[in-house]
């Protein structure tokens, strides 16, 4: 059988997306007859961590709002380097992992010389306070460019379907695998008071506002950390003030992570709204107890998963199910072989886009 080269790319320089990137390429060089190149920002922090992939491409993006307009100001210069290069060592198949603002260069590059691409969309629609300017005119450029389509809850994918951008296209949901390199020691196994964590970015929609509500309602003490990057709000004022809750707004870097999953008991994501929750996917990796609001994509994303427990956005219901997981908390399941998920992914994607 003859090799299949494929590469993968994105651009982001911290989050999910090189994570996503790293984890997706390492999943398909495990593969049979798979030869893999990884293409990431020259400043994507994973580069300098514990996860930092063993050999991978990088490109030089932008450092400020100043430095992207650049970029895209030598938008035909960059296209034309980008569409020699593909031509000098064309893969059969190229997949984004994620949209950047700039990918939607190399996409273009892709397809001038005739390789097809895949676009992992992770959100249909821009959260309230999320992403960045023209993100979605961006994203639907990307799409533009893009053969097929993925996603990572057929939430995402039915809102993209109905999109006149999407027509036509290929969209396939399939699942987020747990992020590799997250496993920590079983809950509650430090013997203190309950431990919640909550940490990702920090905006209106992620229910900062639920969660304040509901930890005044729990009868039992527990230590609850509030952690991750957003702008000051009054939400995050009143979770500051309350007693046993330490709010921390600064962002994480990559090689924090698995230590905030291991110092965790129970994962909060008391969101409004969701298109799926990669900060989920590490909990899961790590063996973590989830409390989940009953939105979006998150349903699809833990309704199978034993050791997370679904409830609506209201206060009082975040309250009961906090209070319900901790008085009784189900057996821990088994560990997902993350690389394994991983690697599954991989091999539906190629099945897939053929």
């Amino acid at each position: 059988m003859a090799v299949k080269t494929v590469l993968v790319w994105q651009w982001g320089k911290r989050g999910a997306g090189p994570r996503i990137a790293v984890d997706l390429a390492n999943g398909l060089t495990a593969l049979p007859d798979v030869s893999v190149r990884l293409c990431l920002s020259e400043d994507a922090e994973i580069l300098h961590s514990h996860h930092a992939p063993q050999d991978a491409l990088v490109f030089k993006t932008y450092r400020s709002a100043f430095g992207l307009l650049g970029r895209f100001l030598q938008a035909p210069l960059i296209i034309s380097k980008l569409f020699l290069s593909m031509l000098q060592d064309k893969p059969d198949i190229a997949i984004c992992a994620m949209p950047a603002p700039l990918d939607v260069l190399m996409a273009h590059a892709l397809r001038r010389a005739g390789v097809k691409v895949v676009t992992i969309v992770h959100d249909a629609r821009a959260h309230p306070g999320d992403g960045y300017p023209l993100q979605m005119f961006l994203q639907k450029a990307l799409i533009s460019q893009s053969s097929f389509l993925v996603t990572f809850s057929q939430h995402v994918a039915t809102v993209l379907s109905g999109d006149t951008i999407c027509r036509g296209k290929p969209v396939v949901s399939l699942s987020h695998p747990p992020f590799v390199g997250t496993e920590a020691p079983p809950p509650f196994s430090h013997g203190g008071k309950p431990r919640l964590l909550m940490f990702g970015r920090l905006l209106p929609y992620k229910g900062l506002d639920l969660l304040a509500d509901a930890l005044p309602q729990l009868e039992m003490r527990v230590d609850c950390r509030v952690i991750g990057k957003g702008p000051q709000s009054p939400e995050l004022l009143r979770l500051s003030g309350m007693r046993d809750v330490i709010v921390e707004n600064r962002w994480v870097p990559e090689d924090e992570l698995s230590r905030l999953i291991a110092w965790a008991d129970v994962l909060l994501l008391p969101y409004r709204e969701a298109s799926q929750s990669g900060v989920g996917a590490m909990a899961v990796a790590g063996g973590r107890y989830v409390v989940a609001t009953n939105v979006g994509g998150l349903s699809e994303q833990f309704s199978g998963h034993a050791q997370a427990m679904l409830c609506e956005p209201a206060s009082t219901s975040i309250a009961i199910a906090i209070a319900q997981l901790l008085n009784a908390p189900p057996p821990i399941a088994p560990v997902p072989d993350s690389a394994k998920a991983w690697q599954a992914l991989g091999q539906k994607i190629l099945s897939a886009a053929g």
